[in-house]
């Protein structure tokens, strides 16, 4: 039976992957996504554009319209965030603020609002986005690690908050994603050691399903190029 899947910052390089993912499995793919459009939709996608996920009320309103869509919600990936590298010394405490905002509030909000149904699917899952750098931030990583800790943390608590319920929580640590964005700011990098969008879908689609039912709370690293 075709699942209700909501894919977050679904409109770029790594949402576009996980969209593509589970539209091929045969799901009902949502993708929601701060930019007023996005590339060309997988087959049977809906696109809900220019959406804060910042603000609870913009959120509702997307997530109503997944709704009278698909009639509910089985699966929510937040992959929407971004990135800043920057120093303390000479750099901005506004970028802080940014990076919690983009990584870290806009997972916590539409899972909250998205909870009452998740919870009522035999199926929940949520999939977050945290970072392997997050781990251990190094120079210029200060901001954009202490947000994807955040999501981390987030993780862990809410996987416990819903022990009890079918739904489950879980987050997938990437190094280095390989995207033209990042090639472009590191052309110098050894790009096959980087790991591949698909391959990350590919794990996020296994946390998805069915196998994977027992695996809640896990922060899972995925560092090979794939």
């Amino acid at each position: 039976m075709a699942r209700s899947v909501i894919v977050t910052g679904g409109f770029g390089i790594l949402g576009q992957a996980v969209a593509e993912r589970f539209a091929a499995l045969g799901d009902q793919v949502a993708r929601i996504d701060f930019a007023p459009a996005g590339r060309t939709a997988p087959s049977g996608a809906f696109d809900i554009g220019g959406v804060d996920l910042t603000d609870a009320a913009a959120t509702k309103t997307a997530l109503d319209k997944v709704l009278a869509r698909a009639g509910g919600i089985d699966v929510l990936v937040n992959v929407a965030g971004g990135f800043t590298w920057e120093t303390l010394e000479g750099g901005a405490i506004a970028s802080w603020s940014r990076m919690q905002s983009m990584n870290l509030i806009t997972a916590a909000t539409i899972t909250q609002l998205a909870l009452p149904e998740l919870k009522k699917s035999a199926v929940g899952r949520i999939i977050n986005i945290g970072a392997g750098a997050a781990i251990k931030a190094g120079m210029g990583m200060g901001a954009y690690a202490a947000s994807k800790s955040g999501v981390h943390r987030l993780t862990e608590a809410l996987a416990e908050e819903l022990t009890g319920t079918s739904v489950t929580v879980n987050a997938i640590l990437p190094s280095i994603i390989d995207t033209p964005a990042n090639r472009a700011d590191m052309p110098d990098a050894d790009f096959s050691q980087w790991v591949q969008p698909t391959a990350i879908a590919d794990v996020i689609a296994f946390l998805a399903s069915g196998e994977a039912c027992s695996i809640s709370g896990a922060l899972i690293p995925v560092t090979r190029g794939g």
